[in-house]
């Protein structure tokens, strides 16, 4: 694509957002929504159509190459990424699910599953690329020194005892024996047939002719079934349900693209690194040429309002403080007369103010909730936005600045200088502004001064005001127990430690899974569908991966501290934790209570370990805190052979870090869990605000996740492979089984082997046989758990026709009634 071509989808993805804008903030308030299936409905379809926009600028992000373009563009990317999760937390609030099935909306907005896509923006790991290959450095250096080498996993080898070898080796000599005596049989049984059938041979011309069809018969019927196939082949590539095998396997247009992008990307930093040099030097061209005229404009400016004021007031004004905006506020579109009353108003309010006493307070409190409750109209309304005004504001820029400007002769998309300028001279007037008005100040004083004198006043000494510093206690900040120490020496210890870890390569992508056809129908007949690997994966892009690669969404959003993955042991939980780490280029500490054992011994030790691991996580940000086996730190009960290991040592001071967590803090905290029901649910669910049920792969992601595996360990497939039956079969199985599945049969005698003897179903059903899947009552039993989660219960209560009364209750007499 084109630069115009990108250019074209920012204005496609602009006049979008400026109708999502208009429906969002109308000129009246809309009326509160009595129907919740309605209001959801209408949360839907803003939700697609931002993350329409969403995919939109993220594409034009990436290969815009003006520089002052693609701040813009960053700014309204953000906001709609933000805007993205706050209409994901509105939905979860008032369908009581974590997971959504829009079927029909995107049926009627004409898209695709695929364009429901969450995409993770590319500049999370582009604009962090030299600290993330410094820091990676860094701990590669570190585990050399500690002689810890990286070893590639082993795919399901194993140590042998003696015994086991010596018995594998004689049932492997016995079989060789047997096949041998077999073959020896078989030859003798031949020689056999071919005597007795030279004895009995008759050479007559019947005997020629009917050899001659049976001939026939095979060759014709040979030659029809390889026609019939070649047929079918060709209707298939027709209809487009198989690719031509002629056809190359990259497409050439596809990797020219490719290359383009990558270019472009170049130029993109390029263009950055003469941008920055260009803005210091117009900076420093506008403050030596036009900072002198600046100076003299304001102090003429500001000399004439003096005379002004004393020509209709009889007196000097007094000049506005530094808080209030300076000499700034003096060339607004007001009068002297409007100004001196304004200043002397303000002047006279913060004078009047004075603390009140808790019981009056509190009064006027209930008095406002008691108004505002007989005001509210009852039904659903929508939740303020942090980024809906970022967004209106962002949008009058693009309108103002971008939208009819002539970019003509400017074909190579560098800099625009007049816009620098444009915005330097802002920043310069705001500098010499400062500076101006104390002198100013100083002079308005000589001539209070002067006047007085010459009325035979004594000069009274003005004092300047200070306002009143604001009462109530210091929070005592928490101790820093490593003040004397740098970040490298913490970080050393950590990884000496092994609580920081390497995080390893995989893409939220590699986690494959199918969109879930039959969400909305099962929900339509009061049946809770258990949710799709697609629709997991689009919930950690929204809840961990978007909000620890943007500093701003992460700061605006609604916050999520704590995230708990439930799910059968082999679904994928730690590849999602590790694939967190790789897409937002955060460092990955291991709290998992076995990797805790006599590490950091005692109270004090333990404060110590919590104390590293989080003061490093908030300086080298963005950073993931994951806990394995998160159910162990909540145990019922301790079994025996668990109670040395002591996994339950986090259980109280963890939870108060997660409180002392902010906004500005990128930090993570990730459990995962295959056995939930072993700990407490109330101590479970206050540490994780969110808990993630990932559920046994479905038919439809199964029937992908068997070719994909295939193709990746060498495998190739054809038709003798059937994958429809092979996904039916496979029922119950989880990922890590199949892989193991596909990693054990596809080995390299195997995939020599594959271009005489093709992959059958036969293979894998062998070997899958030998181990358990996940049973249906496992699955029910979580299921079962996760009804008891406060969402959860919402969800049944919902579901049950009890939250009827809820909508149209929000904050009146009913709702108190309800809870009570």
């Amino acid at each position: 694509m084109s630069h115009s071509t990108y250019n074209k989808l920012w204005g496609e993805a602009h006049e979008e957002l400026s109708s999502l804008l208009t429906q969002e903030l109308p000129a009246e308030p809309l009326r509160p929504e009595r129907d919740r299936v309605v209001f959801f409905q209408r949360l839907a379809t803003l939700y697609v159509r931002y993350v329409q926009i969403f995919r939109q600028l993220e594409e034009a992000y990436d290969q815009v190459v003006q520089p002052q373009k693609r701040r813009l563009i960053r700014e309204v990317l953000d906001g709609a990424m933000g805007r993205v999760l706050e209409l994901k937390n509105e939905m979860v609030e008032k369908e009581f699910s974590e997971y959504h099935y829009m079927d029909d909306v995107i049926q009627d907005l004409k898209l695709t599953p695929e364009d429901l896509e969450i995409p993770i923006p590319r500049y999370f790991m582009s604009e962090r690329s030299k600290v993330l290959r410094d820091r990676s450095k860094m701990l590669s250096n570190m585990l050399d020194l500690m002689g810890v080498v990286e070893k590639p996993k082993p795919t399901g080898e194993r140590t042998l005892s003696v015994e086991e070898a010596v018995r594998i080796i004689q049932v492997t000599e016995r079989a060789r024996q047997g096949r041998l005596r077999a073959k020896f049989m078989r030859e003798i049984q031949r020689d056999q047939e071919r005597q007795r059938k030279s004895k009995d041979r008759d050479l007559g011309a019947s005997t020629m002719d009917q050899a001659a069809v049976c001939i026939q018969k095979v060759w014709k019927g040979f030659l029809q079934r390889k026609r019939t196939k070649r047929e079918r082949e060709e209707e298939m590539i027709f209809l487009g349900m198989a690719m031509d095998q002629n056809l190359p396997q990259f497409c050439p247009a596809a990797l020219v693209a490719e290359a383009t992008k990558t270019c472009r990307r170049t130029k993109q930093e390029e263009h950055e690194e003469d941008y920055q040099k260009s803005l210091i030097s117009i900076t420093n061209s506008l403050r030596e040429l036009e900072g002198p005229n600046m100076t003299e404009t304001m102090k003429d400016q500001i000399r004439q309002w003096f005379i002004e004021c004393h020509d209709a007031t009889g007196s000097f004004p007094d000049y506005p403080e530094e808080e209030d905006g300076g000499s700034a506020v003096i060339f607004a579109d007001k009068t002297p007369e409007q100004l001196m009353e304004e200043l002397a108003a303000k002047e006279e309010e913060e004078a009047n103010k004075k603390p009140k006493g808790k019981e009056e307070t509190k009064d006027k409190g209930k008095k406002e909730k008691a108004k505002g409750e007989e005001e509210e109209e009852p039904g659903l309304k929508m939740l303020p936005s942090a980024f809906l005004s970022e967004l209106q504001k962002a949008q009058k820029t693009f309108t103002d600045v971008w939208q009819n400007r002539d970019e003509s002769k400017n074909f190579n998309q560098r800099h625009e200088a007049e816009l620098i300028k444009e915005e330097k001279r802002k920043e310069i007037e705001a500098e010499i502004r400062l500076q101006v008005d104390e002198l100013m100040r100083q002079e308005l004083a000589n001539w209070k001064l002067a006047v007085d004198r010459d009325k035979g006043r004594k000069a009274k000494a003005t004092a300047k005001k200070k306002k009143a510093s604001k009462s109530g206690k210091k929070k005592k900040k928490d101790k820093d127990l490593t003040a004397d120490r740098t970040t490298e020496s913490l970080y050393q210890e950590l990884v000496e430690q092994r609580l920081l870890k390497p995080a390893d390569n995989v893409k939220l992508q590699d986690y494959i899974g199918d969109y879930s056809y039959l969400g909305t129908t099962l929900r339509q007949t009061d049946i809770e569908p258990m949710p799709s690997l697609s629709d997991v994966r689009q919930v950690i892009a929204l809840y961990a991966v978007l909000p620890l690669g943007s500093q701003v969404v992460h700061e605006k959003a609604p916050l999520v501290k704590a995230i708990l993955l439930v799910g059968p042991s082999g679904v994928g939980k730690k590849m999602l934790v590790h694939a967190i780490c790789h897409e937002t280029g955060a460092n990955l500490f291991d709290l998992s209570p076995l990797n805790l054992v006599e590490k950091y011994p005692g109270k004090s030790g333990l404060q110590m370990m919590l104390h590293l691991v989080f003061k490093v996580a908030r300086l080298i940000q963005p950073s993931v805190v994951w806990i394995g086996d998160a159910e162990k730190m909540f145990y019922k009960k301790v079994p025996k052979e668990e109670k040395e290991l002591d996994p339950k040592r986090l259980k109280k001071d963890l939870p108060k870090i997660l409180k002392s967590m902010k906004g500005e803090d990128r930090v993570l905290i990730v459990g995962t869990t295959s056995n939930p029901l072993s700990a407490d649910l109330k101590s479970l669910c206050k540490l994780y605000t969110k808990i993630i049920l990932i559920p046994r792969p479905d038919y439809a992601s199964r029937y992908i996740m068997w070719k994909q595996l295939i193709q990746r360990n060498g495998g190739v497939v054809t038709s003798a492979l059937d994958l429809s039956s092979l996904a039916k079969i496979s029922d119950g199985y989880t990922q890590g089984q199949m892989v193991r599945v596909v990693q054990g049969i596809l080995t390299e005698r195997r995939i020599q082997q594959l271009a005489k003897r093709p992959l059958v179903s036969a293979e894998f059903v062998a070997h899958l046989a030998r181990t358990d899947p996940v049973f249906q009552d496992e699955e029910e039993a979580l299921k079962a758990w996760y009804a008891k989660t406060p969402l959860g219960r919402k969800r049944v209560k919902a579901a049950s026709g009890k939250d009827e009364e809820e909508a149209p209750a929000k904050g009146g007499k009913d709702a108190k009634k309800g809870k009570k």
